[in-house]
């Protein structure tokens, strides 16, 4: 499958992250810094699913072979389940096990890429004309080049120019400029990671915040007799105790795959976890990485 995993081995203790992003998507820290932390920090295996961003793959897994931090590839993409039942509900798409060079991915990632950047600009102009000004934007987005990139740069333009008190502000601003969601066909991407060789799994199916779709068991039963997924993020940090229980007695139930993943954005906001590799073994062996 992924290149530079595919001879790991990991003992059922090893320390693993499935799950975190950089600045080349919504995350605040460099993926250089991402990978000096983990080396640093000995965790044995990681995966970057930085969203919507396939290009990038192969140079972080190369940051990470030259730590000898094996990095298997990822990212999570920005779905919509459109069949019959689920009508236009979200599922962020964790991706997994691709060849970061040759995959059927790059083609849906960069058209998601092309239309959130178009809204994110007519957001921009929007905001504009309605007074608001950023005349520190080239500072603020150093690391963009001083240009926009995501239709998060609003809402962090919008809070650090006070023009509103917080990021949930910020976004309900953007929503009135113009701001909408763009995604792809869950069905649609499924079919392109497994065209791959590769594996998908729902990301964060226990969040309930606003926007986002809470995948109970009986829902994720109706999503898997349409879409054939292969399984479900079972650890992640907004998960309780008696959601992540329900989801692994339903993962082991029913053969799916599981994984662990601490959704990490930024230092010292949201770090990495160490979770146990015994816990995805499932999962791990479907990529080519053998837990002993």
């Amino acid at each position: 499958m992924a290149r530079l995993t595919t001879n790991v081995t990991l003992h059922p203790d090893s320390s693993i992250d499935l799950h975190m992003h950089t600045t080349y998507s919504d995350g605040r820290w460099p993926a250089q810094q991402v990978i000096d932390f983990l080396a640093k920090e000995k965790f044995d295996l990681i995966a970057v699913t930085d969203h919507d961003r396939v290009d990038k793959v192969a140079e972080i897994q190369a940051l990470g072979d030259a730590q000898r931090l094996p990095v298997l590839s990822g990212v999570e993409m920005s779905t919509q389940w459109n069949g019959p039942i689920g009508d236009g509900r979200m599922g962020d798409m964790l991706c997994y096990g691709f060849d970061p060079e040759d995959n059927a991915l790059a083609p849906l990632a960069e058209k998601i890429a092309r239309l959130q950047l178009e809204n994110t600009h007519e957001v921009n102009e929007n905001l504009r004309r309605k007074g608001y000004d950023f005349p520190r934007q080239e500072e603020l987005l150093a690391a963009n080049g001083g240009k926009l990139r995501f239709p998060v740069d609003n809402a962090m333009l919008l809070r650090e120019h006070g023009h509103v008190p917080s990021w949930q502000a910020g976004i309900q601003m953007m929503k009135q400029s113009g701001f909408y969601s763009v995604r792809a066909d869950m069905a649609e991407t499924v079919d392109a990671v497994h065209r791959s060789g590769g594996v998908c799994v729902i990301a964060h199916p226990g969040r309930r915040e606003n926007g986002f779709t809470f995948y109970d068991t009986a829902l994720l039963d109706q999503l898997r007799a349409e879409i054939l997924i292969d399984g479900i993020e079972t650890y992640h940090p907004y998960h309780s105790q008696e959601m992540v229980k329900i989801y692994l007695e339903y993962v082991e139930k029913n053969d799916l795959l599981g994984t662990t993943g601490s959704d990490s954005h930024c230092i010292p906001g949201r770090m990495p976890m160490k979770y146990r590799a015994e816990i995805s073994r499932r999962f791990l062996e479907r990529v080519g990485v053998h837990v002993e």
